[in-house]
């Protein structure tokens, strides 16, 4: 392909990326749907861009060209009010594609200079790996991200990556740091009046200081009650805010932490709330582990058979972004199948139609694949 016929491509696929965004953003029947196809069609031209560059590559100058169109469709997208500095982009994309299109956007970023857009790229990447179970790259990314930001004065994006790498570390298990962490973007968010950061730090430290607490076996209630404060506080506040997912972040927050408390039945009560708002906000992650562990506190009260629905959908969620985590309940499942024997197959297949909205006929199918897998990695 010639210089020429790239630059008339370049122009051809600007102008159509250009439209389809501005139609997204002015759909007002509903802002968020819009928001959501206007990431998925950023970095849908993002990846085309970054495969065009990658194509090139005995072409420098026709490289650079691509680099350049993707460098510039970062910027643009960077500074868009509803850049997903907390998530949200895993509705937009799945499996091998998600993790191809995230992996696209690494070769643009080394050619660009501390700016704020590189920032919150790095910021998307960051908490993609981490959903993604590659903690130590995700630590690597924040933490650039974070040292960015202080230094180009983007507030926002700083208490966002402080937020991420509070909720990392409580993954790697490391919660004298997540306390860290979540108690200076709560700091931070309060001093500039940050409100859907100030609600993700409360959840933060809320899930950090239940989850030490546990680790070190301490029994004294009024470390819990603390921690557990901090947990509603966030809910109330990203209720007030109408943000749906700082609002399922904390619903999933405080069902997790009174499952650590062994309270299911008060864990039911808020992951059965998490769940719509998980769905509402659009993000797949929290989705899927909101019914990990509806499922679990299902199986602690011996409901088995919305535990048994709650675990297959979560395991087929989180499986499909490629997240760790679909393994655990995986494993819940297999003790399920375990105790009721033939009973669990006519469970799952009396009425598949409650996880078909979710996750189509195909979805449904891969389940019982998902199960196979799980036991032959034994």
């Amino acid at each position: 392909m010639e210089v020429s016929n790239l630059v008339e491509l370049a122009v051809i696929l600007q102008c159509l990326q250009r439209g389809l965004v501005e139609w997204f953003d002015k759909l007002i029947y509903n802002a968020q749907v819009g928001a959501k196809l206007s990431i998925s069609t950023f970095l849908t031209f993002t990846a085309i861009w970054c495969q065009l560059a990658n194509g090139f590559q005995a072409r420098p100058s026709l490289r650079n060209i691509c680099v350049q169109v993707t460098r510039q469709i970062l910027r643009t997208f960077s500074q868009k009010e509803y850049f997903p500095l907390y998530g949200g982009i895993f509705a937009s994309f799945s499996g091998e594609y998600l993790k191809n299109a995230l992996g696209y956007l690494d070769e643009p970023l080394k050619q660009v200079k501390g700016t704020q857009a590189k920032a919150r790229i790095l910021t998307l990447l960051g908490y993609s790996q981490q959903t993604l179970g590659k903690y130590l790259k995700a630590i690597d990314f924040h933490k650039k991200a974070l040292e960015i930001a202080q230094e180009t004065e983007d507030k926002l994006c700083e208490i966002a990556n402080l937020n991420h790498l509070s909720r990392t570390c409580v993954r790697m298990q490391d919660y004298t740091e997540a306390i860290n962490y979540s108690q200076r973007a709560l700091m931070f968010s309060r001093q500039i009046g940050d409100r859907r950061g100030e609600a993700n730090a409360l959840a933060n430290l809320g899930f950090s200081e239940v989850f030490q607490a546990r680790q070190q076996e301490v029994r004294e209630a009024e470390i819990y009650e603390s921690a557990i404060n901090y947990l509603q506080q966030g809910l109330k506040l990203s209720e007030n805010l109408g943000d749906a997912q700082s609002k399922s972040l904390c619903f999933s927050s405080l069902g997790i932490a009174f499952m650590v408390l062994e309270k299911p039945e008060d864990a039911l009560l808020y992951l059965a709330g998490g769940w719509p708002a998980a769905q509402y906000s659009g993000d797949l992650y929290l989705q899927g582990l909101n019914l990990a562990y509806l499922a679990q506190a299902y199986y602690s009260l011996q409901n088995l058979e919305p535990a048994i629905f709650s675990g297959s959908l979560s395991m087929y969620l989180l499986e499909q972004i490629g997240a760790n985590e679909w393994r655990k309940t995986a494993g819940l499942m297999i003790v399920l199948k375990g105790q009721l024997g033939e009973d669990f197959n006519q469970i799952l297949n009396q009425n598949p139609s409650e996880n078909l909205p979710v996750i189509g006929v195909d979805g449904y199918d891969y389940i019982w694949e998902f199960l196979v897998k799980y036991q032959e990695s034994l």
